[in-house]
C-alpha cells in the first residue's frame, strides 16, 4: 500500500469511535478525500474538511508534525531494539530456547496474614503490559499468618487452572484466550517458592513454561540476588549486568503492583462499617443509627431497648442488629 492509502485507512479507523474536528490536515493527498470527508461530516453532524497543505502556516504545522513523528518512531525503534537485546540476554542467562515474549512475575503481600493478596505483572517485547496485570484475593480460610508458600500455591493454581481450562475449550470453539500462556514465570522468592510452583505445574500438567525464582541477596542487597531454576544449581549474575538490572526491574514492578493493591484492600477494610454486613440495614437506617449513637462501636454496645428507640428500627431489626454484635457470646 502507498502512504496515502495507509493514511486514508488510518483516518477512517481513528475517527470510527471519535468525533472528527472541522479540519483534518494530512501529509499526503489521500485517494478518496471527498468521500471520507463526507463520511466524517455525517458522523460529526458538521462539515469536516480534509486538506493536504502545500505551503503556508498549515504546511509548517504539518512539517512539525512529521518531524515529531519521525523522532518518536526513532525513539520507539531504539527502545524496542534495547528491549529485544535484554530479552535475548534473559534467554541466554536462563538457558531458554528463545527470547521470552511474555514474562509473568509473581509476588504476594499481607500483614500477619491479614488482607492477603497475590498478583502478577506481565512484560514482553513492548515493555510492561499493564492491561494484563492481575490481582488475586487470597481465599484460603485456613491460611496460617505469614504462610507465603500457601499463598503462592493458591495464586499459581487459580491462574494456571484457568489457562488450562481455556486452552482445552479453545480447541472446541473460537472463544479468545484471556489467560495467555507465558514463556517465563519469574517468582519473587527462593527454592521453597520455586518448589511450590513446580508442584502446581505438575498437578495441572503445565509444560513448556520456564520457571525461575529470584531471591534477594544478603542483607537484601540489590545486585547480589540468587536465581533458582528446576534442575540447576543456584547462580548469580554479574552485578553490572544489564540483564540483572532488567530482572530486578521486573521484580520491583511486581512488588510495587501487589503492595499498591494490598494498601487499597487494607484501606477499604479499615473504612468498612460493620453495619453494612447486617441485612435490613440500608443507607437510611445506617445513617439514623450513626446519628443516634455517634459511632458503629456505640451501636454495637447498645441494648435492645436503645436500638428499638431509633426511628425506622423495628423490634425485629433491633434484635437482628443486637444479635449480629453479640452472637459470639
Amino acid at each position: 500500500m502507498s502512504l496515502a492509502e495507509i493514511l486514508e485507512s488510518f483516518i477512517g479507523q481513528f475517527y470510527d469511535e471519535r468525533t472528527a474536528p472541522k479540519l483534518v490536515l494530512t501529509s499526503e493527498e489521500i485517494p478518496e478525500k471527498a468521500l471520507l470527508a463526507e463520511a466524517l461530516s455525517l458522523r460529526a453532524e458538521m462539515k469536516v474538511e480534509i486538506l493536504a497543505p502545500q505551503r503556508g502556516e498549515k504546511r509548517e504545522i504539518m512539517d512539525r508534525a512529521l518531524a515529531n513523528a519521525r523522532e518518536q518512531l526513532g525513539r520507539r525503534m531504539a527502545e524496542n531494539s534495547a528491549q529485544a537485546q535484554l530479552l535475548d540476554g534473559v534467554a541466554e542467562v536462563l538457558g531458554l530456547d528463545a527470547p521470552p515474549r511474555r514474562i509473568e512475575v509473581y509476588d504476594n503481600s499481607h500483614i500477619q496474614g491479614a488482607h492477603a493478596l497475590g498478583a502478577f505483572i506481565v512484560a514482553g517485547p513492548e515493555g510492561f503490559e499493564k492491561a494484563q496485570y492481575r490481582k488475586f484475593n487470597i481465599k484460603t480460610e485456613e491460611l496460617t499468618p505469614g504462610d507465603d508458600y500457601a499463598m503462592m500455591r493458591e495464586v499459581l493454581t487459580r491462574r494456571f487452572a484457568r489457562m488450562v481450562k481455556e486452552e482445552a475449550s479453545s480447541s472446541e470453539g473460537p472463544d479468545p484466550i484471556k489467560w495467555k500462556r507465558p514463556d517465563l514465570v519469574l517468582i519473587d522468592g527462593g527454592p521453597g517458592q520455586l518448589s511450590i510452583a513446580c508442584q502446581v505445574f505438575a498437578d495441572l500438567g503445565v509444560e513448556d513454561v520456564a520457571l525461575a525464582s529470584i531471591s534477594k541477596g544478603p542483607d537484601r542487597d540489590a545486585g547480589r540476588e540468587h536465581f533458582y531454576m528446576p534442575g540447576k544449581e543456584p547462580f548469580r549474575l554479574d552485578p553490572k549486568s544489564p540483564v540483572l538490572y532488567y530482572l530486578q526491574r521486573l521484580r520491583d514492578e511486581a512488588h510495587r503492583f501487589v503492595i499498591g493493591g494490598h494498601r487499597k484492600k487494607r484501606s477499604a477494610a479499615i473504612g468498612a462499617n460493620p453495619l453494612d454486613e447486617i441485612a435490613g440495614v440500608g443507607a437510611g437506617r445506617k445513617r439514623a443509627l450513626l446519628q443516634h449513637f455517634g459511632s458503629a462501636r456505640a451501636v454495637a454496645g447498645a441494648s435492645l431497648t436503645d436500638l428499638s428507640s431509633v426511628s425506622g428500627v423495628s423490634e425485629t431489626l433491633a434484635k437482628k442488629i443486637f444479635d449480629s454484635f453479640h452472637s459470639g457470646g
